[in-house]
């Protein structure tokens, strides 16, 4: 092996390794959400994308974009609504067409209702975060972050 081919592959290795330990998408914790039994309550799940990349919105447009996507355990909580952020299109040198995406600080809401015959007590929801972070050169791996949230069911 040569050193100019020695060099390449520990470049590449080195570029890899970085690429897989980028986080790129942050949520912040979310605050302890108090509800009543039979009512509903909105949860606000704050994300940050680290600058100089995107993420898809939940409405890509092309199907082979992995879409921003927040599922939660269907228990003890009820989510009624998700109202993900609008998307920006935006054109990258690696897309013919602009892509719908977001940068920057977002919001995602979430009503949650409890159910009238659930105990009165704390209650933990989790739920999972899908996304797929990419620059204007390269995609990351998709990732998911676990969501936890804790409720004050009274």
């Amino acid at each position: 092996m040569t050193k100019i081919s020695r060099l390449y592959w520990l470049l590449l290795l080195v570029s890899s390794a970085f690429a897989q330990s980028t986080t790129a998408l942050t949520i912040d914790p979310p605050a302890k959400l108090t509800i009543e039994r039979g009512k509903s309550a909105t949860l606000k799940l704050h994300g940050k994308i680290a600058p100089g990349f995107h993420v898809n919105s939940n409405k890509p447009q092309e199907d082979y974009l992995i879409p921003l996507r927040l599922t939660l355990t269907a228990d003890p909580l009820v989510a009624e609504a998700i109202k993900y952020p609008v998307g920006h299109d935006e054109k990258y040198t690696f897309s013919e067409k602009p892509l719908n995406v977001l940068t920057g600080d977002f919001d995602i809401l979430v009503t949650l209702k409890a159910p009238a015959t659930l105990e009165p007590q704390m209650h933990v929801l989790l739920g999972k975060l899908r996304y797929q972070a990419c620059s204007d050169k390269a995609c990351l791996t998709p990732k998911t972050i676990e969501i936890r949230v804790t409720a004050d069911v009274r």
